[in-house]
């Protein structure tokens, strides 16, 4: 294994990737100018192969990271060896998670209805109860119940609150 390059931030993580065509990009989620999942998004159509190494066991970071198609997601609490057999399996052709990752994806589904999501979706998006509800076309009183239904669901105290667990979370598409 020969290291080719190493970048401060996301966007010289992509002109080196470009440059060098590299097999595997290690990079962390939370970096400067542009975030791991951003620069993994980006370099999705690229043959490298993109392994984030994080201190971040984030079921919301780790359902982006798959829909980056990253090849792996690793905890920088792990052996060195253990990211050292990762790379040897994702140049193999598969794709490699951290075990307790997959665990907390897997029982931490969303519980908002259909209707529910879109709603909070246009909370996030920065809509107040009267856009929400000319948008979806139902009344404002019937807005302010499903956010209600919403907050209790995610139990959280307002609106700001429930966007940040359904980023958190990863429920935010």
């Amino acid at each position: 294994m020969e290291v080719v390059g190493k970048a401060r931030n996301g966007e010289e993580a992509i002109a080196l990737v470009k440059q060098h065509h590299p097999n595997i990009c290690i990079m962390d989620i939370e970096m400067r100018v542009k975030n791991g999942i951003d620069t993994a998004e980006e370099l999705k159509d690229n043959p490298c192969k993109i392994i984030i190494l994080t201190t971040f066991a984030r079921a919301g970071y780790f359902e982006q990271a798959r829909k980056a198609e990253v090849f792996g997601y690793l905890l920088k609490d792990s052996p060195s060896q253990d990211l050292v057999n990762s790379i040897r399996i994702i140049m193999a052709g598969r794709r490699i998670y951290a075990p307790e990752l997959v665990d907390m994806a897997y029982s931490d589904q969303n519980p908002l209805t259909e209707r529910e999501d879109q709603v909070i979706k246009l909370v996030a998006d920065g809509k107040n109860t009267k856009e929400i509800a000319g948008q979806l076309d139902i009344t404002t009183g019937t807005v302010r119940n499903y956010i209600s239904v919403i907050l209790d669901k995610l139990e959280v105290s307002n609106r700001v609150e429930a966007v940040s667990r359904i980023k958190e979370k990863g429920w935010l598409k």
